[in-house]
This record gives C-alpha cells, sequence and structure tokens, in this order.
C-alpha cells in the first residue's frame, strides 16, 4: 500500500464498494480534483471567500474517502482559514495542495490497478 494512501480507509472503500466502483471513483477524483482546484484558484482571485470554502471542503473531503491524508489535511487547513489577508499565501498553499493532490492521484490510480 502507497505511503500517500491510508491503507485502512482505502481498504474499507474497497471492502464496501469493490475493486470495480473504486477504480471509477479514483478515476472520478483524478478528472475532478484540477476542475475543483481551478474553482478555488479563482475565488481566491476574486476574493470570493464562500466559494473558497466550498472548493476546499470539496477536495477534503473527496480526499478523505480515499485515506489521501496529506491532501485532505491541507485542504482542512484552508477551509478553516478561509482567504487570508496575504493572497500570496493562498497561492503558496493551494500549490502545496496541487502538489499532493497530484501525488495522491498516481498512488491511487496504481492502487486501484492492483
Amino acid at each position: 500500500m502507497s505511503a500517500e494512501i491510508d491503507p485502512d480507509t482505502f481498504g474499507e472503500l474497497k471492502a464496501s464498494a469493490g475493486d470495480e466502483f473504486v477504480a471509477e471513483l479514483v478515476d472520478t477524483f483524478a478528472e475532478e480534483t484540477p476542475r475543483i482546484l481551478a474553482e478555488l484558484r479563482a475565488a481566491r482571485a476574486d476574493n470570493n471567500a464562500d466559494a473558497f470554502r466550498r472548493a476546499a471542503h470539496s477536495l477534503k473531503s473527496n480526499s478523505a474517502t480515499f485515506g489521501a491524508r496529506a491532501p485532505e489535511a491541507l485542504a482542512r487547513a484552508l477551509e478553516l482559514a478561509g482567504l487570508a489577508a496575504d493572497p500570496a499565501r493562498d497561492q503558496a498553499a493551494i500549490d502545496a495542495l496541487q502538489a499532493a493532490l497530484d501525488s495522491a492521484a498516481a498512488a491511487l490510480k496504481e492502487l486501484a490497478r492492483g
């Protein structure tokens, strides 16, 4: 099991949903994540606190479903903090979140195939 993904959470998901459905969920996660990240970035650019929190919440919840702990924690921090007074701080946090999500998506695809 990849260090990127909590083995218990992913195992429970596979046991309850089945291998084939989990593979579909992983594909959806990989496809939807860039769109939600774009919403998060747009909300930051527009100074839209509600949209920012909603997008961060979605990324947190989606990550938690698979046991992707690093992106879950980063998205939770953004959701709870909301928009920072310093947009550069948010951009750096979003960039870190994107890297964690990319890594988690790659690990999930590998796990879903195995």
